[in-house]
């Protein structure tokens, strides 16, 4: 058997490495020449996430590559504490929350899948996807074909697979919020703690960094749709404004050194197709969730697929079986990070109505609110049957 990949981020990369687990032969086709690097800012990831990472055997790698942070602290726009709880975790679960950039926790799945016998090819931006009696032939922009028994679309939320899977699907539309972060320096930040505040125009992450840096991230709520092209000193003139009110977000943002590029945050109406017989989607490409857990649900899609591959007798069983295993998850996954992005695109009445109530609920209800989605364990592959030379092409 063999499966073509679209797509060589999280997703992608992990799935080539679940699968190469079980001996399928696997290509992952990425249309950027380097989507790893210093692409982006930094994400996290929770205990349900990093038990996958530990089944895929490259737990280790992004333990080392990140920063280990136990603890989640919840701030008010005026600096009163909010909630101190663990970070991605159940209390007393050992499995801390890893904080790393983007770019790193893509190159430490690369390095793993080339190891297992996978292979990379760069530069090859999807077209087509035909189904075929034998499985599907994937067309590329350049004119390249290949045909393989599977094609995954692991290929983000702008996902080109997803169109081709249902010429019906929707599309992402601006979710009233764009990210914009950096690092700062001279600021002195406990270190182990991820720390939230609910500013008046958006959330703001900050956490402690090596070399006694500071990594941070604005999350700004702006109905309009905003202009992207600003220089990184009108950025900070403009973030500078905006949190001003805020003790702790507008000293980071004073001491700021460096600057990544804003993204905008999307939203997705529900896929109604994710899979047919041939093609699936994994990750972004079939459920967008944000709120902390991109990178988490996409391992765990990973994980869950190259099982139902190895336990049922053909492609579409195996498609089913995972659609049947992940659907109800993904929903109630998706409907909590709608609640997570709405709490910071509040007015003022529901911000003081959450100020008041957020420390009793945190308190009472947090462990029991969050045990569904941290204590989760996707389990484990068969026994590992793969091994072979590492290759990476361009087109």
């Amino acid at each position: 058997m063999n499966v073509i990949v679209i797509g060589g981020g999280v997703a992608g990369a992990a799935s080539a490495i679940a699968l190469r687990r079980i001996g399928v032969e696997v290509t992952v086709y990425e249309a950027y020449a380097e989507p790893a690097g210093q692409v982006g800012s930094f994400l996290s990831l929770a205990s349900n996430g990093l038990r996958v990472l530990r089944s895929l055997d490259v737990l280790e790698q992004v333990q080392e590559a990140g920063i280990d942070v136990p603890d989640q602290r919840m701030w008010s726009s005026s600096g009163r504490l909010l909630g101190d709880v663990p970070r991605g975790r159940l209390c007393g679960d050992k499995l801390h929350s890893v904080t790393l950039m983007r770019g790193a926790l893509v190159e430490a799945l690369r390095a793993k899948a080339l190891a297992t016998g996978a292979v990379i090819v760069t530069g090859e931006r999807l077209v087509d996807a035909v189904t075929t009696e034998e499985g599907v032939r994937a067309v590329f922009a350049s004119g390249r074909m290949a045909e393989a028994s599977l094609l995954l679309g692991a290929d983000g939320v702008w996902s080109a697979t997803r169109s081709l899977l249902d010429s019906n699907a929707p599309t992402p539309e601006y979710a009233g919020l764009y990210s914009i972060s950096g690092i700062a320096d001279g600021i002195e930040t406990e270190a182990g703690i991820f720390n939230m505040t609910f500013a008046r125009n958006g959330a703001f992450i900050h956490l402690a960094a090596p070399g006694g840096r500071v990594w941070w991230s604005a999350q700004v709520a702006c109905p309009a749709q905003p202009e992207l092209s600003l220089t990184d000193e009108e950025w900070l003139r403009r973030l500078a404004g905006l949190y001003r009110h805020e003790q702790a977000p507008s000293a980071i943002l004073g001491a700021t050194t460096e600057l990544h590029r804003p993204t905008l945050m999307h939203r997705l109406d529900a896929i109604p197709v994710r899979h047919n017989d041939r093609i699936a989607l994994l990750g972004d490409a079939g459920h967008p969730v944000g709120a902390g857990q991109g990178a988490s649900m996409a391992l765990e899609d990973a994980l869950v697929l190259a099982q139902s591959l190895a336990a049922e007798p053909s492609v579409a069983a195996a498609l089913s079986a995972y659609e049947a295993a992940r659907s109800a998850r993904i929903a109630k996954m998706v409907k909590a990070a709608s609640d997570n992005r709405d709490a910071k695109t509040t007015g003022p009445l529901a911000r003081q109505m959450r100020d008041l109530v957020m420390p009793v609920a945190v308190r009472l209800f947090y462990e029991k609110a969050t045990a569904w989605l941290y204590t989760h364990d996707c389990g484990e592959l068969p026994t590992s049957r793969t091994g072979g030379d590492s290759q990476v092409r361009s087109a």
